[in-house]
């Protein structure tokens, strides 16, 4: 059992210590997960991807609601789950500030725009069609939100789901032509 692995368990049964032992030994790589969502961003973001990775982590070993980890790929497919749930917090935010929360097409092949910032209608597009998704396939929707808030290769994301990357590639064909229908009819 991995050094990790062993501290997620501990943090999960309550020991406050391990969550303080845990963040040093996986920071960098939730640091380079949120550093290569954030690098698409525009500058001048209100998040940063230091900020993402502490509000991410923060919420992951709260210990109001310790959480039963199974392992490195689920703790870190919880951390995509994290990150996209603060970006979108942060996009209603915005969104009820400056746009009145109105909503607009997004095009799938622009769709990381809807990550940014500065588009908040089209994350909150994007969130309502994965909530969407998530009752239809939660599978296909996992693969998403991984891919897309965690910023993992088909290979690491399919890893993480603990299938084939073949399989990952029909989801993830799948998961494209379903947002795609569903965000483009809005």
């Amino acid at each position: 059992m991995s050094d990790v692995t062993r501290l997620l368990d501990s943090a999960a049964a309550g020991d406050p210590h391990a969550a303080a032992e845990l963040l040093p030994l996986v920071y960098d790589e939730l640091r380079k997960l949120a550093a290569a969502r954030m690098a698409a961003e525009p500058a001048g973001h209100t998040l940063d991807a230091t900020a993402l990775v502490h509000e991410a982590y923060l919420r992951l070993v709260d210990q109001a609601q310790p959480q039963p980890w199974r392992g490195r790929g689920h703790f870190f497919a919880a951390a995509a789950k994290a990150m996209r749930r603060i970006l979108i917090e942060s996009a209603r935010r915005k969104a009820a500030r400056i746009r009145g929360g109105g909503r607009n097409r997004v095009d799938l092949d622009q769709i990381t725009l809807a990550l940014s910032d500065d588009h908040p209608a089209e994350l909150l597009a994007l969130d309502e069609a994965l909530t969407e998704l998530e009752r239809h396939d939660p599978q296909i929707a996992e693969l998403v939100k991984i891919r897309f808030f965690a910023g993992l290769t088909h290979q690491e994301a399919a890893e993480a789901l603990g299938i084939s990357r073949r399989a990952a590639d029909r989801l993830w064909a799948l998961a494209r032509a379903w947002l795609y229908r569903r965000i483009s009819t809005g």
